[in-house]
C-alpha cells in the first residue's frame, strides 16, 4: 500500500514587507515572534510567549501557551526543515513507538522574515543524558526498538512531488573530518581517529536508502521520569544509510547498554563501523565548531569522541 503523506497548505510569502538576502542572518526576538504568530496564526496571539534556552544550532525555540513550541530557523541552511517536518511527520508519527512532534502549523516568510517556521505540539522532558536514565538497558531497548521501525518504514514513491529527501554520505566528510583529526591532535588520540575513519570509509551500504532521523543524538531525545519519552528535532529527516542513526550508542548508551542496542538494532558488521565513523565526523565537526565557546557542548563530544574511538 502506498504511502500518502500528509500535506499542509503553503501560503505564499507576503509581498508588501521586504525580506532580507538569504546570507544576512535574521534577528529573531520576542517582538517578531509575536507578530509572525499574530499575522499567521491570530487565534493564538493572545498565548504567553517566552523563548526556550538551551535551542539547537539550527532553530530557535520558543513556548506558546503550554502545550506548543514555536520553531525558527537561524540560517539559511535549516530554512527548509519545517516544510519538511510538515510534510512526513505526521505519516511517521503514527508507526512510531516514541513520540515525535506533531506538526500543527507551518509558518510564512513575513514581516521581514525569509524562511517558513513551523509550531508544533510541545512535549515535555528533560534533553537526555547518561547519567538520567534510571535503566540504560531498558533505554536501549526503546531506542533500538524506535529506530529500527523507522528503518523498516517504506518510503513514499519516488516521484516529482513526493519523493523523500537525500541524505548526506559519509564520505563527503573526509576532508573536513581530516581537518578536524589534525587540528585536535593535541586534545584527541589522532592515529586512533584516523584509524576509525578510515575503516568506516573503507565499507558500503549495499542496501537501498532508509528513513533516517539523520541527528541521532542525546540531545535530540527527551526524558521523563528516567524513560526515554520522545525524539525531536527531525531537521535531518531524509533516506540515507542508518548508520548516521548509530551515533547516539557513543553520545547516550555506557559500554553495556552500547551493546545491546547494536544487537537490538540488528545492523551488520559494516554499518556499525559506518556509525563509529559518524559519530567521529560529527562530534569533531561540533567539537571544532563550539568547545571554545560552550563547555556543555565541549564536555558532551569529548565524551562522544572519545567514545567511539575507544569501540
Amino acid at each position: 500500500m502506498r504511502w500518502t503523506p500528509h500535506v499542509t497548505t503553503v501560503h505564499a510569502p507576503r509581498s508588501d514587507v521586504p525580506t532580507p538576502r538569504p546570507t544576512d542572518p535574521p534577528h529573531i526576538d520576542d517582538a517578531l515572534v509575536r507578530d509572525l504568530v499574530a499575522d499567521r496564526f491570530p487565534a493564538w496571539s493572545g498565548l504567553p510567549l517566552r523563548r526556550w534556552e538551551p535551542a539547537g544550532s539550527d532553530n530557535v525555540i520558543y513556548r506558546l501557551g503550554d502545550d506548543l513550541s514555536v520553531r525558527l530557523p537561524r540560517g539559511e541552511w535549516a530554512a527548509g526543515q519545517a516544510v519538511k517536518e510538515h510534510r512526513w511527520l505526521p505519516g511517521l508519527a503514527a508507526r512510531l513507538p516514541l513520540a515525535i512532534p506533531a506538526p500543527v502549523g507551518l509558518g510564512e516568510p513575513a514581516l521581514g522574515y525569509p524562511w517558513h517556521w513551523s509550531v508544533s505540539q510541545w512535549l515535555p522532558g528533560t534533553a537526555a543524558r547518561t547519567e538520567l536514565l534510571t535503566d540504560p538497558q531498558r533505554a536501549a531497548r526503546d531506542l533500538a526498538g524506535f529506530l529500527t521501525t523507522l528503518w523498516e518504514t517504506p518510503l513514499p514513491g519516488q516521484g516529482s512531488d513526493d519523493a523523500a529527501p537525500t541524505a548526506e554520505g559519509l564520505a563527503r566528510r573526509d576532508r573536513a573530518t581530516r581537518d578536524a583529526i589534525t587540528a585536535t591532535a593535541d586534545r584527541f588520540d589522532a592515529a586512533a581517529l584516523t584509524r576509525v575513519w578510515e575503516a568506516a570509509l573503507a565499507t558500503t551500504d549495499d542496501r537501498a536508502p532508509r528513513w533516517v532521523h539523520g541527528d541521532m543524538h542525546d540531545g535530540n531525545l527527551l526524558v521523563v521520569d528516567g524513560r526515554l519519552s520522545a525524539v525531536i528535532d527531525f531537521g535531518g529527516l531524509a533516506a540515507g544509510d542508518p548508520a548516521c542513526d548509530l551515533v547516539v550508542a557513543w553520545t547516550l548508551f555506557d559500554a553495556a547498554a552500547r551493546d545491546t542496542f547494536r544487537s537490538l538494532s540488528g545492523v551488520d558488521d559494516a554499518t556499525w563501523t559506518r556509525g563509529r565513523g559518524w559519530a567521529i565526523a560529527t562530534g569533531l565537526n561540533a567539537y571544532t565548531a563550539y568547545a571554545a565557546v560552550n563547555p556543555r557542548v565541549a564536555a558532551a563530544t569529548h565524551r562522544q569522541i572519545t567514545r567511539a574511538a575507544a569501540g
